[in-house]
C-alpha cells in the first residue's frame, strides 16, 4: 500500500499500479469443486464494472446503504470493493427492509424482497454464470454487469472518514477499515506479500479481514475457501503446497 491509501478502493488501485498480473483472489468451493483465480487486473476490472453499474444503472450515491446478503465468495469481494469505490455503505447481512438497495445470493432472495429499492441477484454459479431463469423482482448481476465500462470514476469524491462498512453490528469508516486491516496483518505476523488461506465466512470482521482486507493491505493475496470443512487433512496439505500458502487462518472451534 501507499501512504496515501485511505480506503479499500485506494488499496486496490495501489495493487493494480504495482503488479497487475499477480494473483489477488483465488476462490474454492469444496462443495462443487469450483476454483477461480483472479489477478489484480481481472479483479479490478470486475470492481470497475460493478461500481459503474452501482453508480449508473442503480443510481447509488455516497452514503446509501446496501444490504449485502452473500456468502464468502469472490463476487462478494468484488461488491465490497465496488461499494468502497462509490462511497456506498456495505452492510454485511444487513436488513433489506432498512436498506436503499440489496444484493443477494440465490438462497437469500425471499428475504431480499423486503427491500423497497433496487434489488440485484447473484446466481453464484461457476465463471460468474447467470440464472437459468431470472428471479422475479431482481436484476441478474451476470446479465447487467459484463457490458459496463472497464474504467470507473466516482461522480463525487469518496470521504474516507464516512461510514463504509457494517459487519457484526459494528460500523467502520473507509479509513478505519484500512487501519484495522493493517493492524490485523501486523498482529497476526503476516509475512511480506502474504498468501493467505481462509475458510472463514464473511459475516464477521475476522472473516472479512483475513479473507480480503488484510491480504490486500499487506500487498498479498487470499485463497478464499467455501465449505473448507469438507476437505480432509491430506487434501488440505496438498492445497497449501500447490497454492504456496504462507499463512493459514485458523478455523473457529
Amino acid at each position: 500500500m501507499n501512504a496515501t491509501d485511505r480506503t479499500p478502493a485506494d488499496l486496490l488501485s495501489s495493487a493494480l499500479a504495482a503488479d497487475p498480473a499477480r494473483p489477488l483472489v483465488t476462490f474454492y468451493d469444496d462443495a462443487t469443486g469450483e476454483r477461480v483465480e483472479l489477478s489484480v487486473a481481472t479483479f479490478a476490472n470486475w470492481v470497475a464494472k460493478t461500481a459503474n453499474y452501482l453508480q449508473g444503472d442503480l443510481a447509488a450515491e455516497p452514503g446509501d446503504r446496501l444490504a449485502l446478503l452473500l456468502p464468502a465468495h469472490w463476487q462478494t469481494a468484488v461488491w465490497l470493493l465496488a461499494c468502497s469505490s462509490v462511497g456506498v455503505v456495505a452492510e454485511v447481512d444487513g436488513d433489506p427492509a432498512a436498506a436503499d438497495l440489496v444484493v443477494a445470493g440465490p438462497d437469500r432472495l425471499e428475504a431480499a424482497l423486503a427491500c423497497s429499492g433496487e434489488r440485484v441477484a447473484l446466481a453464484l454459479r461457476p465463471l460468474g454464470g447467470r440464472f437459468p431463469q431470472p428471479p422475479a423482482g431482481f436484476a441478474d448481476y451476470a446479465v447487467e454487469v459484463p457490458g459496463q465500462g472497464d474504467r470507473f470514476a466516482p461522480f463525487a469524491p469518496v470521504d474516507a472518514g464516512a461510514a463504509a462498512l457494517v459487519v457484526g453490528g459494528e460500523e467502520l469508516t473507509g479509513a478505519g477499515t484500512v487501519a484495522r486491516a493493517l493492524a490485523d496483518a501486523e498482529a497476526a505476523g503476516l509475512p511480506a506479500a502474504p498468501r493467505v488461506l481462509s475458510g472463514l465466512g464473511y459475516d464477521t470482521w475476522q472473516g472479512l479481514s483475513y479473507g480480503l482486507y488484510a491480504p490486500l493491505a499487506a500487498g498479498g493475496s487470499v485463497v478464499l475457501c467455501r465449505h473448507l470443512d469438507r476437505l480432509g487433512a491430506e487434501a488440505m496439505a496438498d492445497r497449501e503446497n500447490s497454492e504456496k500458502i504462507t499463512f493459514r487462518v485458523p478455523l473457529p472451534h
